[in-house]
């Protein structure tokens, strides 16, 4: 049976992935550097109220019950001045001002992972500081840690194919956190630090010219690319409350 179970750092992808990590009880870092988690990080940095909701679900009546505004789409935020998935649409004008925000990726990640010991989210923004974190968090529980690069789907799935498509960002962006910790590795994790380390020196360009940077650039959005490519710009790290919102983990 297919288990990383033994190892302190484990890496699995996406929802399932996720599911994993969840019902082992692990730490949980969600990695979608295009854009859920550098958006969450963003927002953190802000000061703004974040609550994750999969976008299967009524995040709009959920928003409502919150009291809290629910987050458009990108274009359409745009066009009405408010923040969006884009993490350069939050500033310090969002201070204290609470927000639903939805993604297939991250968010439904997010979701299916909310009651582990501790939900984090990382981006290469904040490698270092997540792996810090959940180093930290490791110690006072006991618990293993998964880091799920969150990757993409697919449209246009047909019969018997899987949506999940693996993403090079995700995959930095999770290397990059667990190439910062000290527990025993699991090969996953292993290989995948290893990707990070032999790419860091190209990382930008890299993230630039894979295909979710080529297709956010293709939709106008060339600013959030080089704004998520950056390495350990910020020591934020969001981790989700109990009220299920994140908040700044402090160290």
């Amino acid at each position: 049976m297919f288990s990383q179970a033994p190892f302190k750092v484990k890496m699995e992808w996406g929802r399932r992935g996720a599911r994993e990590a969840s019902e082992r009880g692990d730490i949980v870092i969600i990695v979608d550097v295009l854009s859920f988690s550098s958006t969450v990080v963003s927002a953190l940095k802000s000061r703004a109220v974040i609550f994750p909701y999969p976008p299967d679900l009524d995040g709009k009546k959920f928003a409502e019950s919150i009291d809290a505004e629910y987050i458009l789409g990108r274009s359409e935020a745009a066009r009405a001045g408010r923040p969006t998935l884009s993490p350069v649409s939050f500033s310090e004008v969002h201070r204290n001002k609470r927000y639903v925000l939805s993604s297939l990726n991250g968010a439904h990640c997010c979701w299916i992972v909310s009651r582990v010991p501790a939900l984090l989210t990382g981006s290469l923004l904040n490698a270092s500081a997540a792996a810090a974190a959940a180093e930290k968090l490791q110690q006072e529980t006991g618990a293993a840690i998964t880091v799920v690069p969150c990757g993409e789907m697919w449209n246009d799935v047909r019969e018997n194919e899987s949506s999940l498509r693996p993403s090079v960002e995700d995959y930095l962006g999770a290397g990059a956190i667990i190439s910062r910790m000290n527990g025993e590795k699991s090969p996953e994790a292993e290989v995948c630090a290893a990707a990070f380390n032999g790419s860091a020196g190209r990382m930008k360009d890299l993230v630039w010219e894979c295909g979710s940077g080529r297709e956010l650039r293709e939709r106008g959005f060339a600013e959030d690319v080089r704004y998520c490519s950056q390495l350990d710009i910020t020591d934020t790290v969001p981790i989700m409350d109990v009220g299920g919102s994140f908040i700044k983990y402090s160290f």
